[in-house]
């Protein structure tokens, strides 16, 4: 069963800018100690925080608050699967939230996707609730249980 759905656009120029003009601190307000420590390893680090700011943005908008409701920018955070898969690691408000919209006796599945085309890049975020047995038959998926 969906839970949400979300999607967004940003201008990787626009993020570069950002992080010239306001350095660590945009990033320290936005993004995780591990997300930084993947982005600043790559060659186009702005392209790797832009994605997962979209991400941000896409994972709120699926959890139907948007940064409002005591979801925090911090709260999501990009995370790989040991496939190398992309997915969220929900905490705080965020998780508070994600647990409100999950049935009982379900778990909430996070599925993720992330792109660039410079100048832009996009994410996609769908939760989706699934039994326990589910979940656990599909362990190498991001499932995060209430």
């Amino acid at each position: 069963m969906i839970l949400g759905i979300g999607s967004d656009l940003v201008d990787i120029r626009r993020i570069e800018q950002v992080i010239e003009r306001f350095g660590d601190r945009f990033l320290d307000r936005v993004f995780t100690d591990l997300e930084r420590r993947k982005c600043d390893r790559r060659a186009n680090r702005a392209a790797g925080y832009a994605r997962r700011f979209a991400a941000k943005e896409a994972c709120s908008k699926a959890l139907g608050t948007g940064f409002r409701c005591g979801v925090f920018w911090r709260d999501l955070g990009v995370i790989n699967l040991p496939s190398g898969q992309p997915s969220m690691q929900l905490t705080g408000g965020a998780l508070q939230r994600l647990n409100e919209i999950t049935p009982p006796g379900m778990v909430a599945r996070l599925d993720v996707t992330l792109t660039d085309e410079p100048p832009i890049a996009q994410a996609v975020v769908i939760i989706t609730a699934v039994t326990t047995s589910t979940a656990r038959q599909q362990s190498n998926l991001s499932v995060i249980a209430p």
